[in-house]
């Protein structure tokens, strides 16, 4: 699911990012579980509640340390959001870098 489709809900876009995150540590045989840092980019600072929302729903367990920044546009007007994050897989500590 493209994050423009939920244009102007920047909670729901987060959502998106992550189930996205999430999907692409699962093919590497991790999860959100081993997140232990995001960055969270933010076109306008007043979206900050939405998105801490989704993103504290999603890390609730792990809490991965995290910074949350406003930035010029991003490559889409629709995108209010955009995440990335470090994760470290226990069985190998194997560190991977997933950006949606």
């Amino acid at each position: 699911m493209d994050p423009a489709l939920h244009s102007g809900d920047p909670g729901r876009q987060a959502e998106v990012i992550i189930e996205r995150i999430g999907a692409a540590l699962q093919q590497l045989g991790s999860g959100l579980k081993d997140v232990v840092e995001t960055r969270v980019y933010l076109t306008d600072t007043s979206h900050w509640q939405a998105v801490g929302h989704a993103h504290g729903k999603a890390f609730a367990r792990t809490r991965p340390a995290t910074t949350m920044v406003q930035v010029g546009p991003l490559v889409s007007p629709e995108f209010l959001v955009e995440i990335s994050a470090i994760a470290v897989a226990e069985r190998d500590a194997e560190e991977h870098d997933v950006s949606s």
